[in-house]
């Protein structure tokens, strides 16, 4: 389930309706769909495409997307930390990104200029999209395991367009436990005090 965190508000909202309610304004959407029903999340790439066809067709028509497929990251990924890297720096894209994750947690934050940042984690079931030209930054969560749909408008992907004095440095993602943090990184202390 999608939990939105507003670090400089100091405010968490975790209803599906009160998150659809925050993100529609902004031009965000984030959908629940189905899941372990439909198809085990650890099945074949082509399984699982197959399994959520009606939706991914659904959104191909509402978006103009023309490909899916499915990105499976672990800890034992190769290259994986320059991946991370590579994602965790603020950045825009030329088209829409659009996600459904089937396993694991992430967190996109996004920079808006009609609302403060606020970071969307999103865990199995959950599909967000991110509309083309939003700034934005993605971390994997302290188990470094996603599995997920991905829609593209472009068959070749995207590329992502680095915002020069991005604010990624200022909100880590709050799903990072100190096991996780970059070495010289603190936790934060989340907790409100009087």
């Amino acid at each position: 389930m999608a939990k939105i965190t507003i670090p400089d508000e100091n405010r968490v909202l975790i209803d599906d309706e009160e998150i659809s309610k925050f993100l529609s304004p902004l031009g965000l959407w984030h959908e629940r769909w189905p899941l372990a029903e439909r198809v085990d999340p650890d099945a074949s790439s082509e399984e699982i495409l197959k399994a959520y066809e009606p939706e991914i067709e659904t959104l191909k028509r509402k978006g103009g997307f023309v490909t899916a497929d499915v990105i499976n990251v672990t800890p034992e990924t190769p290259g994986l930390d320059a991946m991370l890297t590579k994602f965790a720096k603020e950045h825009t894209h030329s088209e829409d990104e659009v996600r459904f994750i089937l396993k694991g947690k992430g967190v996109f934050h996004l920079n808006l200029d009609d609302a403060p940042v606020f970071e969307i984690e999103v865990t199995a079931g959950d599909m967000i999209n991110v509309p083309t030209g939003t700034r934005h930054w993605f971390n994997l969560c302290r188990e470094k395991t996603i599995r997920a749909i991905r829609l593209f408008e472009d068959p070749s992907g995207w590329t992502p367009q680095y915002i020069e004095e991005g604010v990624d440095h200022k909100y880590p993602p709050l799903c990072w436990g100190p096991s996780y943090l970059p070495p010289g990184e603190e936790a934060i202390d989340l907790a409100v005090k009087p």
